[in-house]
């Protein structure tokens, strides 16, 4: 009688403090609002917009940039894995999330100034920098354009050219399709979407970007060239890129796709993490004897 006592008290234990509590622990994260979270969230007035950003963790900085269809809420798992030891910065590109579009047509060029804008706004001389697809190219504009800015930088699936060199035919013509019906839904008045900011989207990755082999020779910081073997990007064009960054490292995912960030963010966060902790290695390898 008195060991059944023991086990109807063991399981009222299970049941009323610790499933609840491993509940709340695993649910922890999930409760946060990225993308919209009061506590973390902040506005600039930078280049003529409202851009908005959120803040995590503690440490050196580490600003992290979504893709052209995403947003910060789509960085989750580079926010919860990076933000243990860096303090993350996490933006949402004009026109995407809570940020303004402004007047202007959307450009790499003037989402990179908006970028260096927010760095010098929270005073921050240089940063780590992780951009994936869109992001990845505004990573490059920045070691290219103001690399006093810029630590390392991480850039997955970017492409260097608005064309089948630097983008997967089938995808180019996906994003031609999805502009023109942008355009005509335009036309039409239509409110059922914001056709504008699809269509500026759309017409980024159709006629840009514009960056040369010579433009990747200014990168004087070391860069993780990142893509998958299912990438959106020619293997061809990922390793043009790698090739004319001085201080390059390459890293190709067997088996992923253009979303390891999301699908597989153990790989990709770990892959990175290793690469801002250590030394560059492997310039003797290119130039030795």
């Amino acid at each position: 009688m008195k060991h059944y006592v023991i086990n109807i008290w063991t399981l009222f234990l299970l049941l009323n403090i610790v499933i609840p509590i491993s509940l709340a622990a695993q649910s922890g994260s999930e409760a946060i609002p990225y993308g919209n979270n009061k506590n973390a969230g902040n506005f600039i007035a930078v280049n003529g917009i409202k851009l908005y950003y959120e803040t995590y963790g503690k440490g050196a900085p580490l600003i992290l940039i979504h893709g052209n269809g995403g947003n910060i809420a789509y960085m989750k798992p580079q926010i919860e894995y990076f933000c243990k030891n860096y303090k993350v910065i996490v933006v949402d590109c004009r026109g995407r999330g809570k940020s303004e579009l402004g007047k202007d047509s959307l450009t790499y060029i003037q989402m990179t100034k908006d970028i260096i804008g927010l760095l010098n706004s929270l005073h921050l001389d240089s940063t780590y920098v992780i951009g994936r697809s869109d992001g990845g190219i505004i990573a490059l504009l920045m070691a290219i354009n103001y690399p006093d800015k810029v630590k390392k930088v991480a850039a997955f699936g970017a492409n260097l050219t608005p064309d089948t060199a630097g983008l997967y035919s089938f995808f180019y013509k996906e994003v031609i399709r999805d502009r023109k019906h942008a355009d005509e839904m335009i036309a039409k008045n239509d409110t059922s979407q914001n056709w504008y900011v699809i269509q500026q989207r759309n017409r980024l990755m159709e006629f840009q970007p514009h960056i040369s082999a010579s433009d990747l020779h200014k990168i004087k910081c070391p860069v993780l060239i990142l893509s998958c073997d299912r990438d959106l990007i020619p293997e061809e064009h990922t390793l043009f890129i790698y090739r004319n960054i001085p201080k390059a490292n390459l890293c190709i995912f067997p088996g992923e796709n253009h979303f390891v960030t999301k699908n597989n963010p153990v790989l990709f966060n770990s892959a990175v993490a290793k690469y801002f902790s250590e030394p560059f290695k492997g310039e003797e390898l290119r130039y030795g004897d």
